[in-house]
């Protein structure tokens, strides 16, 4: 196959355009790809001579893969070569469109503390906070109240405020700090009696914030907070915890309002929690990648894997081009073989198209990006709700408070099916409309702001009761890998990932962390596909079907291509099926 030419480009598929699907839902709007980031439609041929590492799904999963590979000792760009496989975009899916937590709380715990370094080397090397907002922030979770009956009790709270009783407060303090101040210079204890005259003056309704907000650092610890983030429970098992002992929120987060909030705990402060924006993040380490010469990014979808018949070892995958060049020019129905060494199968919630036994299924989550009404007063916390909005119904949104906009992503909703490719995840507008309804009942700042943004993503989660996931390592088929199943962690863990599959690769084993509880073969079976005859039985008894209720004047209950409901394809069906069958794209 002759190699195709190398392009430079902001655009590799379809229209960026959204579409509008029904009146409550539309496909998502892809992010613009970054200037530079070099392609080709098919694979140059590089490869041939080498050592040859097949990496399927350009997700932060895939892209950390390849970079940590090429920095292992044992990689030499003269004996070894990767080939990265998209179906459709860069980081099209939750690898673009998560929060970007970082948290030292996160799991699973074997990788988590190695992964949260890792992001702090890549930021230092890198100046992470200019190419990717990287930067430390404090967690915290609130439990509030935005029923109407509560909003409407605060507002008639205000209007009937007397501003005489303003002055009337003011003047009585003035008179208070006056009288303390001459009982000091009588007093030698004097740090005691303002402090304790200060703290006689909180009222404890939440109506003299001055005097009873208390600072982020200065409350109490706990050991253990259960939160919810994307749906998925988690415990925040960390010294900077704190338990629930005021109302008052932390004097640098003014833009929430606290006349909502009942209770509040720290999660964590700057030493346990940081943030990324994934998407900057997956496209700067992967144009790190392609500027070594040895990594070259391919815009294809990945049909089937290749297994050798003799041996059982997999050996190649089989994909058409997918690039819109290949659209255009009628190109992608082809279908081809490309031969490595080691595949690694990195595609998160879209495993089991390939992999149907891999017991991962998506998650879909819908979230927004805000720009503030002043984003420069938006101080930077990660904020984990629970919000009643009557005594039947809570919600908990998460914001992520970014240096230049604002992160909020709702719980996740697990009936939905994996659509074809990333490109044609259904937003639901409803959804995303909540999602901004109950924030700006929680603040101002976000209320006067403007919707930027309304997507949705599919999170890669484990199936399995004894495992959170995700797996990492070497499946039962010799020579085929896989990492996937990184749930809301997957950003988090992306670095730790990357490191490890490359010493599996290169060395044979993982040296950096024991992942031995993280291994695929403990959980399903990689050898079970879909056999050719069976296929085409299947797809003929289907055509039999729908040829038959033709001819009775009726229609076929089922479409004619044997897809077991839309759970998962093999590659082996009818080429329609083939066309945009899924996108390869990782997680969170």
């Amino acid at each position: 196959m002759p190699p195709a030419s190398t392009l430079t480009s902001t655009s590799t598929s379809t229209s960026a355009s959204t579409r509008t699907t029904n009146p409550t839902t539309t496909t998502n709007v892809p992010e613009q790809q970054p200037e530079f980031i070099t392609y080709s439609t098919t694979p140059s041929g590089a490869h041939k001579g080498k050592t040859h590492y097949i990496i399927v799904g350009a997700g932060i999963i895939g892209v950390c893969i390849a970079f940590y590979l090429t920095r292992h000792p044992k990689f030499d760009p003269k004996k070894h070569h990767i080939t990265i496989l998209e179906g459709k975009r860069v980081a099209g899916g939750a690898s673009g469109k998560a929060g970007g937590l970082l948290a030292l709380w996160a799991f699973p715990q074997q990788i988590v503390p190695l992964s949260f370094q890792l992001h702090q080397d890549l930021a230092n090397e890198f100046d992470g906070e200019s190419e990717w907002g990287y930067r430390r922030l404090t967690t915290i979770s609130v439990e509030g109240d935005i029923s109407d009956s509560r909003l409407e009790m605060i507002e008639r709270q205000r209007m009937s405020r007397n501003p005489n009783d303003d002055m009337r407060k003011s003047l009585k303090m003035n008179r208070q700090h006056i009288n303390n101040s001459n009982d000091n210079s009588n007093n030698n204890n004097n740090s005691t009696t303002s402090i304790g005259n200060n703290n006689n003056n909180s009222n404890g309704n939440g109506n003299d914030s001055s005097i009873s907000q208390v600072d982020v650092m200065s409350k109490p610890m706990s050991r253990a907070t259960t939160i919810k983030k994307n749906s998925i429970e988690i415990e925040s098992n960390n010294s900077n915890s704190t338990d629930k002992s005021s109302s008052h929120l932390p004097k640098n987060l003014g833009w929430i309002n606290d006349k909502v909030i009942n209770d509040w705990n720290q999660l964590g402060n700057e030493s346990t929690t940081a943030q990324v924006h994934p998407y900057q993040f997956t496209t700067f380490i992967l144009n790190q990648c392609i500027q070594t010469g040895c990594v070259e990014l391919v815009i294809a979808k990945i049909d089937d894997i290749i297994i050798d018949e003799e041996t059982g070892h997999c050996n190649g995958v089989i994909y058409h081009p997918s690039s819109a060049k290949a659209e255009n020019d009628g190109t992608n129905t082809e279908r081809f073989e490309l031969y490595g060494d080691k595949v690694i199968m990195s595609i998160g919630p879209w495993t089991s198209k390939i992999l149907p036994d891999c017991p991962i299924s998506g998650l879909r989550a819908h979230s927004i990006i805000i720009q503030p009404e002043n984003v420069e007063e938006i101080s930077p916390y990660a904020v984990f709700t629970e919000l009643k909005l009557n005594q039947n119904k809570f919600v908990s949104p998460e914001i992520y408070a970014r240096k230049d906009e604002v992160y909020v992503c709702g719980e996740g909703d697990s009936s939905v099916l994996i659509p074809e490719t990333t490109d044609d995840v259904e937003v639901v507008t409803e959804k995303c409309e909540e999602l901004f309804n109950n924030v700006s009942k929680l603040s101002d700042k976000l209320k006067n702001g403007k919707v930027l943004k309304r997507q949705a993503c599919y999170l890669p989660v484990l199936d399995i009761p004894s495992s959170s996931g995700p797996l990492i390592g070497e499946t039962n088929v010799d020579n085929l890998y896989l990492a996937s199943g990184h749930s809301c962690w997957g950003i988090n863990n992306a670095p730790a990932t990357g490191l490890l599959m490359s010493e599996l690769l290169l060395d044979g084993e993982a040296t950096s962390c024991d992942i031995s509880a993280l291994n695929p073969s403990l959980y399903f079976d990689a050898s079970l596909i879909y056999d050719d005859e069976d296929d085409i039985d299947e797809d003929e008894d289907d055509i039999d079907e729908e040829e038959r209720d033709r001819r009775n004047g009726g229609n076929a209950s089922n479409g004619g291509n044997g897809d077991s409901g839309g759970c998962y394809t093999s590659g082996r069906a009818s080429e329609d099926e083939y066309e945009d069958s899924y996108d390869e794209e990782d997680d969170e």
